[in-house]
């Protein structure tokens, strides 16, 4: 059984973590705003937080659930794949993965929020 909160990662992956957390998009930034201290039913969330060969945006142990901020580059379509792959690879470990674009996050992140405290009420 794996550990939920990390399943196994590799050193790799837990040093390249670290160096996402340290250079965040702007999109990143806001929601983090919303999704740090535990504002957000007081749970906890994880920047950058490693899930195997993963790594997530952000993501809630408690609830199983990784958020994922798009940008452009998201769009192409070895990406797509790429993005539908580690989606079923998650959703295997028992995670759930909601999928942003950071425009959503920029424009809109009120709606955003919403659908975060919709989908972890739901599990």
């Amino acid at each position: 059984m794996y550990n939920k909160l990390f399943f196994d990662s590799s050193k790799n992956i837990v040093e390249n973590a670290k160096e996402l957390r340290q250079r965040q998009t702007k999109a990143e930034e806001i929601l983090w705003q919303f999704l740090g201290n535990k504002n957000i039913n007081g749970l906890k969330f994880r920047r950058q937080h490693y899930i195997k060969n993963y790594i997530a945006d952000f993501y809630c142990s408690e609830k199983m659930l990784s958020i994922e901020l798009d940008g452009g580059i998201h769009l192409n379509k070895e990406q797509i794949e790429y993005d539908e792959f580690r989606t079923k690879v998650l959703n295997e470990l028992g995670i759930t993965e909601l999928r942003f674009t950071n425009e959503e996050i920029i424009e809109n992140v009120t709606a955003v929020i919403n659908k975060i405290k919709s989908e972890l009420n739901k599990l």
